[in-house]
């Protein structure tokens, strides 16, 4: 998904990752590493990439954590055990 992103926005993947870190409020700075000044030029570039509300929404569906144990389990068997109506 975030090669979708980054080909919306004509940019590499990696600029793309950045660029959704800088858009975290919680983030208030990424370290990169680099072997090429190329590197470093498309990193730095990652500041003037603004996403989307829709990009950052689908990069968000797409690295969501899988449930670990014991929630999976109950997600799992939950259509069994809670009848229909009680869903809603």
């Amino acid at each position: 998904m975030d090669r979708a992103v980054a080909a919306r926005h004509e940019v590499g993947p990696a600029r793309v990752a950045l660029a959704r870190l800088l858009a975290q409020r919680a983030v208030t700075s990424v370290i990169v590493g680099v072997r090429t000044v190329e590197q470093l030029a498309d990193d730095v570039a990652a500041g003037d990439l603004t996403l989307t509300g829709q990009d950052l929404a689908e990069l968000d569906e797409v690295s969501r954590p899988p449930a670990t144990y014991p929630n999976w389990i109950q997600q799992w068997f939950a259509p069994t055990r809670i009848p229909a109506g009680n869903l809603a």
